[in-house]
């Protein structure tokens, strides 16, 4: 019992020392990023290029793209999605999109991508992950999908 209690307040003791030792780190840290997650989306959507729903759907009525990725989460896509999108879910995308473009033999970023998500947040975000890895034709769906349905466009569910 001894060495369990003096552990665990070794334990708290080094947990306490790595804070108040790190605390001013992650403060200053912490000061170069943006306030919010909108915050955060509103400068990603700043340095991509969006597409708005009747662009998305004239671009996926003539085929004028590569690859249409739903970034919602495995989940989310199930319950409803555009034909023919692959889903790569915004936080493993820059790790999951090599496949698509050729990934090693003949990677393509130049490959025509669009991008959505449920509320146009997610795809912001995945779209400037993507040209910071030197895609150079991305575009991210700056709408609700809800609005894809409501306009009664083309959906497919797995559920």
């Amino acid at each position: 019992m001894k060495n369990a209690i003096r552990n665990i307040t070794l334990l708290t003791l080094l947990t306490l020392m790595c804070f108040i030792y790190s605390g001013p780190a992650i403060a200053e840290a912490a000061k170069a990023y943006p306030g919010s997650v909108s915050q955060l989306v509103s400068q990603a959507k700043k340095s991509i290029k969006p597409i708005s729903l009747a662009a998305f759907k004239a671009a996926y009525d003539a085929r004028d793209y590569d690859i249409i990725v739903d970034v919602r989460e495995p989940g989310e896509f199930r319950s409803g999605y555009i034909p023919g999108a692959v889903n790569i879910p915004r936080g493993v995308i820059e790790f999951k999109i090599w496949p698509y473009v050729g990934f090693p033999e003949k990677t393509n970023t130049s490959k025509k991508i669009i991008l959505y998500c449920k509320t146009g947040g997610r795809c912001a975000l995945a779209a400037k992950s993507l040209q910071d890895l030197g895609f150079s034709n991305v575009r991210a769906a700056d709408i609700k999908f809800s609005a894809w349905v409501k306009a009664g466009y083309p959906t497919i569910s797995d559920n």
